[in-house]
């Protein structure tokens, strides 16, 4: 599981800065520490600024939201000793979707 929260508005997020955690693995009040990173905070007025593209900043924000999943997913896989199956004989290669940022700078 991944958490993802976008704060809105200007209240006081840090709180949310805290449970994010990027910097220190979250500890209980008993000492246990959390054993992955599932939580991903991004404030919204990061993006929104008079004068930007707001095709562009929502597309931003998607990025960033998003940035720490393939990290939290692989967390998951490698500890739960989960291997991924090999490509079949004669499979195709997958092609990843272009960069919307580049699109949309284009």
């Amino acid at each position: 599981m991944s958490i993802i929260i976008v704060g809105v508005g200007a209240a006081d997020f840090s709180a949310m800065e805290i449970l994010d955690s990027d910097g220190t693995p979250l500890t209980a009040s008993d000492g246990q520490q959390a054993i992955r990173d599932i939580v991903q905070f991004v404030p919204l007025r990061n993006f929104l600024h008079p004068g930007v593209d707001h095709h562009l900043a929502m597309v931003k924000l998607a990025k960033e939201v998003l940035a720490e999943v393939p990290t939290q997913f692989l967390s998951y896989m490698q500890r739960n000793n989960i291997v991924p199956r090999p490509v079949p004989a004669g499979g195709q290669a997958v092609a990843l979707p272009p960069d919307p940022e580049l699109l949309a700078m284009s």
